[in-house]
């Protein structure tokens, strides 16, 4: 875990000093959890490697008949000679190993990994959209591999390679605020920058979740109805007119719908009529320090967040409104076993327990219908919830969610900010690897479920789960404890939002552009 540790001989050194954290034999208990720690890696590095794959092959890593390497005894190596690092140890299946090409034809590559041979078929390289294998590989080409099989001393393996897209994963006890995972890239060995709490990034719609959860605070609930219809807002730099992923509008729909399908426009109305300033103040209390641009963009996700508070925050849902700061380190003692220092949890109270369950139903519908629905099937196994979000041009892809027990939260993305490409958004590109970490995370433990957080499928549930409640029912304001959800459960209208008509806007080419709006998955 070398994201994980050196995030912590970093704290260590801005609280101890570099010469007791060096030289002083610190004994230093931490929250990491092994086999979630593997999961988490094996997870991040195969969905990268996925989706670097969906952009195309790249070609040869190297050719040594182009670009002579040099043996030990400086003479130049040939196809025979040639011996890579990754030959030192036995070739185990499922190993991702370099192998160099030794002859191409019309029918197959044959490639060398020390003293074992593969003859790499169309079907081996497949995903490249090429079928003549010598359209892919050259004589003396060091391409990557994933070995799948092995039998004496024939290989079967499928041509891959390392990825140039980024990711990071992080996972964190709800109950204790413990992070159990961190991966902050692909390869610590190549790049030690930890995207998990180090990367400033536009989280898109799962950002969203925030402006929801006011909403149920002022007393708006999962069944009240908001138009999805055209409108424009008035800004210092002209109309701003936001619009769905899909350019089209639903009309009248419920913020159950609206949230679980990420539908822009309404986040936006909603946004408006709650007031910026108390989301804002409200991501305060979830812990969010990262600095919010107060515009109504801030709605779809136009303010930068490190994945470790945007993670944490929603671990609140779970843990019926309250916050538990995340943590590294438990402990420190001397060598000698004398405790130098605790690090107990750090809690607050953010919403009252019926809002946070009504919430987490919310989130659940997001794998029942909505945008997440591609893991249903894991999510009827497990109880589940969470949000998509993706960022305008699709530069960022994000998926934060959690279980009863454990949050997680995936984002990719490439380090200079360009596109993943069309299409890439977060269901499609954080959600399988959340997916997959969760899946084995979970897999053979006893099963948690959400005893006061069902799926919604009528009002009358909504004032179920706030009586489950009880006197939990309360959230504190700046003056005093006000009792929240009288009206959650009606079905009634947002109120109208002061809005100018899209009919009334100048023509396109007098307006100037807009604040850039992220997509919603």
């Amino acid at each position: 875990a070398p994201y994980f540790v050196e995030d912590i001989r970093q704290f260590l050194e801005r609280k101890y000093g570099r010469e007791t954290v060096q030289q002083k034999g610190l004994r230093v208990y931490t929250t990491l959890n092994v086999q979630m720690q593997k999961a988490a890696q094996e997870a991040l590095r195969q969905g990268l490697r996925e989706d670097d794959k969906r952009r195309g092959w790249r070609g040869p890593e190297e050719n040594i008949l182009k670009n002579p390497v040099r043996l030990p005894d400086g003479q130049p190596a040939t196809l025979k000679t040639y011996e890579n690092p990754d030959w030192k140890g036995p070739l185990k299946a499922g190993q991702l190993v370099h192998g160099i090409v030794m002859e191409v034809s019309r029918h197959d590559a044959v490639v060398r990994f020390g003293d074992l041979t593969a003859h790499v078929k169309p079907a081996d390289f497949s995903w490249t959209w090429k079928r003549d294998p010598r359209a892919v590989f050259m004589p003396g080409d060091i391409d990557l591999f994933k070995i799948d099989d092995i039998k004496g001393s024939t290989v079967h393996a499928t041509l891959d390679q390392t990825p140039i897209v980024q990711g990071a994963l992080l996972a964190i006890d709800n109950a204790t605020g413990e992070i159990k995972a961190m991966v902050g890239g692909y390869n610590y060995d190549t790049s030690k920058f930890n995207r998990a709490v180090q990367a400033y990034r536009q989280v898109g719609s799962s950002f969203k979740v925030y402006v929801y959860a006011q909403a149920l605070l002022d007393g708006i609930g999962p069944f009240d109805t908001i138009l999805d219809t055209p409108v424009s807002f008035p800004t210092a730099s002209g109309l701003w007119a936001p619009h769905n992923y899909d350019d089209k509008f639903e009309g009248n729909i419920t913020l159950l719908h609206a949230l679980a399908e990420s539908r822009n426009v309404p986040a936006v109305k909603l946004l408006a009529k709650l007031g910026i300033d108390n989301v804002i103040k409200l991501c305060r209390r979830f812990g969010i320090e990262s600095r919010l641009v107060p515009n109504l963009p801030l709605a779809l996700g136009a303010s930068d967040l490190t994945l470790l508070e945007h993670t944490s925050a929603f671990s609140t849902f779970p843990d019926d409104g309250v916050h538990i700061a995340p943590r590294e380190v438990l402990r420190v003692t001397d060598y000698n076993g004398r405790v130098i220092d605790e690090f107990p949890s750090h809690v607050t109270d953010v919403l009252p327990a019926g809002i946070a369950r009504i919430e987490v139903s919310m989130l659940r519908e997001v794998f029942n219908s909505g945008t997440a629905v591609s893991q249903r099937a894991l999510a009827q196994k497990y109880d589940l919830a969470g949000k998509t979000g993706t960022t305008n041009d699709f530069t960022d892809a994000w998926f934060i969610g959690f279980s009863p027990s454990i949050a997680c939260g995936v984002w990719v993305g490439f380090d200079d900010h360009h596109p993943l490409g069309k299409g890439e958004e977060g269901s499609h590109v954080a959600l399988p690897i959340w997916a997959d970490f969760m899946s084995q995370v979970l897999k053979g433990k006893p099963i948690q479920r959400f005893p006061d957080s069902p799926l919604l499928s009528n009002p009358n549930q909504v004032q179920q789960i706030l009586a489950s409640a009880g006197t939990n029912n309360l959230v504190a304001s700046d003056s005093a404890a006000t009792p929240v959800g009288a009206g959650l459960a009606d079905t009634r209208p947002v109120s109208s939002i002061q809005q100018i008509p899209v009919a009334a806007q100048p023509p396109a080419s007098a307006t100037p552009k807009p604040p850039p709006a992220p997509q919603p998955n």
